[in-house]
């Protein structure tokens, strides 16, 4: 993709391009859009916004996202990956486990990414979740896990999904097989979501 320069600075006082970000940011706020928060923080980011700002969008997308997440689970409702708000709710909840898992917080990690696979209205992503979660529970290091069980070489930006880690070393289904104590597990763990589903 051929890159564009862009006049930051010119664009820091274009009155159309303000009043834009400022109506996306109205919309963000009323329509609690979690979708169009990603569209702000993106643009601040790139024109250099400060800190505070940043930071106030950011804790807007994770809250509303664990929000939208709570609603869902009572409802029984999954995110579809095929819904750009959907999508962009499930992106909030997933960044903020590999930032837990970033941090060394496993427990939490480990519940991200299997509350992840159970709401994931996709099988590959589902997968890719439940790998996440077993590569936790079996102890590998943030680190680790990048290094030795991620594949970073196919990545297709162009992909809607492309955010999710979801290519490996192995295939997924060798990977969930080598690691079936632990998507045992996982899905034990899971159960008390189910049961409340069918009660």
């Amino acid at each position: 993709m051929q890159q564009q320069n862009i006049d930051i600075e010119a664009l820091k006082k274009d009155e159309d391009f303000l009043a834009n970000l400022k109506q996306i940011e109205e919309e963000m706020y009323t329509q609690k859009s979690i979708n169009k928060g990603y569209m702000l923080l993106g643009t601040k980011m790139a024109i250099e916004a400060s800190e505070d700002e940043i930071n106030e969008i950011f804790t807007f997308i994770v809250n509303t996202a664990f929000d939208v997440l709570a609603e869902n689970l009572i409802q029984h409702k999954g995110f579809s990956i095929t819904d750009p708000e959907e999508l962009a709710t499930a992106r909030a909840i997933y960044e903020h486990g590999i930032q837990r898992y970033s941090e060394n917080d496993k427990k939490g990690a480990k519940e991200i990414f299997l509350v992840l696979h159970h709401t994931i209205e996709d099988d590959d992503l589902k997968d890719a979740m439940m790998i996440h979660a077993c590569a936790v529970m079996a102890g590998h290091s943030f680190d680790d896990f990048i290094e030795k069980l991620v594949d970073t070489s196919g990545i297709d930006e162009s992909n809607p999904t492309a955010f999710f880690i979801q290519d490996f070393v192995q295939p997924k289904d060798i990977l969930l097989q080598m690691f079936a104590k632990f998507v045992k597990l996982g899905k034990s763990d899971l159960e008390v979501l189910k049961k409340d589903k069918t009660s």
